[in-house]
């Protein structure tokens, strides 16, 4: 294994660039333990174990996170209403709340078939600009399909999601069977979206420990880039917004902090307007939309989004529920040998953050937050700031193994295909080809072994 050292603004990265195998002593050296977020983990394995607040959080702060969960759970209702400060939904959104996407602050998921409607998933949408050669948002539809609208105003579209199927097999012989969605936009309602529109499903993740990767320092980060870089295995990258800041949050790293990114969904897939976002989300060939009361200027308070805010900062993630046994450690030391750790970085150092009890932990959360080509298979066609219709941000791995007790599933990646880790790691290309073919090679009992270790982060 070899472990390459950058130097960076107040602590030193480990960049673990692992195709090279271990010896087990080595490996069990790098064991993770229980604790994947330092001191702020909670021990919890049951259908609430995303919705606690982290260990160690302040009485006042503690008063505060349970007001942002009522926040994060309250459904919006249509402006004007007797509940003056819960009004103000729509025109058009998604869902009623926070939680209808993110229950119990978990994972969300896609329709099983063509005549379920979503749930807890979106459709992005956005429209090719030869002139400028970038992604626009649709002239008539802006940059996300809204399902639904209040009384008075047509919903955008019906999103309807098929499944293909796409077989393979184990070098072993053992057959698999994966599949990849198939994205229909019916009935909509502001005329046709154009046979060039691009699109991409997208399923809510879970948002458990998201203050701890906020507190991650940028300089780090780029370190991190650096140093996969020189290793010439992996070559992750940031997203670079507005302003040159540097994206974290999201399927493609495309919001640069929890304010940000809750006040853009608050906007986008519940009609609210903040003090960020204090325009109606109501393209002009909306006329219905246009015209329909509001809820107040803004309708969520600057008071209500720094609640908000700290809610989703301080959710605590579980600690592992068994991690020394022998088939643990040999899946542990199979995800570096077979390449994942190479993205999947597996500990990362907080730094200065707004919450106290986020600074200065040394956490686990399996992610380096960079963009990383993922190859055609999972390619959306769909860019997105600086990355690529190929590229994703690494998602984060900790808390994988509690997504069927708090949400009843197992189905993974942005849009929802992969049904378990293995479907998962199958999909992976581009960048990752190597360690999913590694994977594909594999023996059984090492693939088995593997995905047993993903199930208990």
């Amino acid at each position: 294994m070899t472990i390459q050292r950058c130097k960076s603004i107040g602590f030193t990265v480990m960049f673990i660039g692992a195709l090279v195998a271990a010896p087990h002593s080595r490996a069990e050296e790098m064991l993770i333990g229980p604790d994947l977020a330092g001191s702020t983990g909670r021990q919890i394995a049951t259908p609430m174990a995303f919705s606690l607040p982290i260990s160690g959080l302040s009485a006042a702060r503690q008063r505060e996170f349970f007001f942002g969960n009522r926040l994060f759970n309250t459904n919006w209702v249509t402006a004007p209403a007797s509940t003056v400060t819960f009004d103000g939904l729509g025109p058009t959104f998604n869902r009623v709340s926070c939680s209808a996407c993110h229950l119990r602050d978990g994972r969300g998921q896609v329709p099983d078939g063509p005549n379920e409607p979503l749930q807890s998933a979106l459709v992005r949408i956005s429209v090719w600009d030869a002139t400028s050669e970038s992604a626009k948002p649709h002239p008539a539809y802006g940059d996300q399909i809204n399902d639904r609208a209040i009384l008075g105003v047509p919903a955008e579209a019906r999103v309807r999601v098929a499944w293909q199927d796409v077989p393979g097999a184990y070098t072993d012989g053992t057959a698999y069977m994966l599949r990849r969605p198939a994205i229909t936009l019916d009935q909509p309602a502001y005329g046709a979206l154009g046979k060039d529109v691009l699109t991409s499903l997208r399923v809510a993740p879970a948002v458990i420990g998201l203050g701890l990767l906020e507190a991650v320092p940028e300089a780090d980060i780029l370190a991190l880039a650096e140093s996969q870089k020189q290793a010439g295995i992996v070559s992750g990258r940031p997203n670079r917004l507005e302003g040159n800041r540097l994206g974290r949050f999201g399927w493609k790293a495309n919001q640069p902090d929890l304010r940000t990114q809750n006040a853009g969904a608050a906007n986008g897939d519940i009609g609210l307007t903040t003090s960020l976002f204090p325009q109606q989300n109501c393209p002009p060939a909306q006329k219905a939309c246009l015209a329909a009361p509001s809820g107040g200027s803004p309708e969520i308070s600057d008071e209500f989004l720094e609640k908000l805010t700290l809610y989703t900062q301080t959710l605590a993630v579980p600690r592992r529920r068994a991690w020394d046994t022998p088939e643990l450690r040999q899946g542990e030391a199979l995800f570096t040998q077979l390449g994942c750790a190479a993205c999947h970085v597996k500990t990362l150092k907080t730094g200065d953050h707004p919450v106290p009890e986020v600074r200065h932990q040394t956490i686990h959360p399996f992610t380096d937050l960079l963009l990383h080509d993922m190859g055609p298979g999972l390619a959306d066609g769909r860019p997105d700031h600086q990355a690529g219709p190929a590229e994703w941000r690494t998602p984060p791995l900790w808390g994988l193994g509690l997504i069927p007790v708090v949400n009843h599933h197992e189905t993974l990646l942005h849009d929802g295909r992969a049904r378990g880790p293995a479907e998962a790691i199958l999909w992976h290309g581009g960048e990752a080809e190597g360690a999913k073919e590694a994977f594909r090679k594999a023996p059984a009992a090492d693939r088995a072994a593997l995905v047993a270790f993903l199930r208990s982060l």
